[in-house]
């Protein structure tokens, strides 16, 4: 088993550029260490939000050179991490997102399984809602002599893809409770989304929102109708009154911003 560089679990694996390389000219050297197999977050968009630090999972394979072996973790280190708009190199040393830690399992005298956690902090490592965008998957390879000193490192780019997404939140409020039946029922509400430099939920304007009803009794909510919010990301629309249940907004989000459902609003109709 290897975790990191040092064969038991410790918080700073993944930590790539921290420490400082006093060998240049091995930067650029081909390591031929393969990184494959990389799926993060199950394939899935990560949604972050203001504070809350995520972690989605990453599994990969590394497969080493000949004359390496996963028996010795100490001559080796590779693994996946995300950048944009940069070169791989850029992306790892400032702005890129790294595993906080990850444990590998060998499979033969040069393969090795991994599995892990990318770590993603709103307050330290996403500064700008520009990083609501498609990340690429980068792969930062290193070998090592048998004194420790670093012998080749090589940063490359991957085909893997990820979005990332701003995470939004809906509100609902139905009026007047309770409500005589056939009358007007007023829904209102808000849609916000995650400032990651501001670091609170800001307003959503023109996001398409699904007003939907879940009859008493019922476990199925049905669109009603749909509505944009304004500028201040406020919802409003009104019904008829027809039937005890509960009322909520549904956003289905956009390729920067994640879904958002509300909690739901019950309204006794007399």
């Amino acid at each position: 088993m290897k975790a990191g560089r040092t064969g038991a679990v410790i918080t700073l694996a993944g930590a790539l550029a921290l420490v400082p390389v006093t060998a240049p000219t091995a930067q650029a050297a081909d390591t031929g260490v393969t990184v494959s197999r990389i799926v993060i977050n199950g394939g899935k968009p990560v949604v972050v939000g203001t504070s809350d630090v995520k972690e989605p999972p990453v599994t990969f394979r590394i497969t080493l050179p000949s004359g390496y072996s996963t028996s010795d973790p100490f001559a080796y280190d590779a693994e996946p991490f995300l950048y944009h708009d940069t070169t791989p190199k850029a992306g790892a040393d400032g702005g890129g997102l790294y595993m906080g830690g990850y444990t590998c399992y060998e499979t033969s005298s040069r393969i090795a399984d991994c599995e892990g956690s990318l770590r993603i902090d709103p307050y330290y490592r996403i500064d700008s809602n520009n990083d609501a965008t498609t990340w690429t998957t980068g792969v930062v390879a290193r070998l090592f002599k048998s004194n420790g000193q670093l012998k080749a490192e090589e940063y490359t780019s991957t085909s893997g893809r990820v979005q990332i997404k701003r995470w939004a939140k809906a509100t609902v409020n139905a009026s007047p409770e309770p409500v005589t039946k056939g009358k007007t029922l007023t829904v209102t509400g808000t849609l916000t989304r995650a400032d990651w430099v501001k670091h609170k939920y800001t307003a959503v304007a023109g996001g398409l929102a699904h007003l939907q009803f879940c009859k008493k009794g019922s476990a199925v909510y049905t669109t009603v109708k749909s509505v944009r919010s304004g500028s201040a990301g406020a919802l409003r629309t009104t019904v008829k009154a027809s039937a005890d249940g509960y009322w909520r907004w549904s956003f289905g989000g956009w390729d920067t911003t994640g879904s958002a459902v509300s909690t739901a609003d019950y309204v006794d109709v007399r």
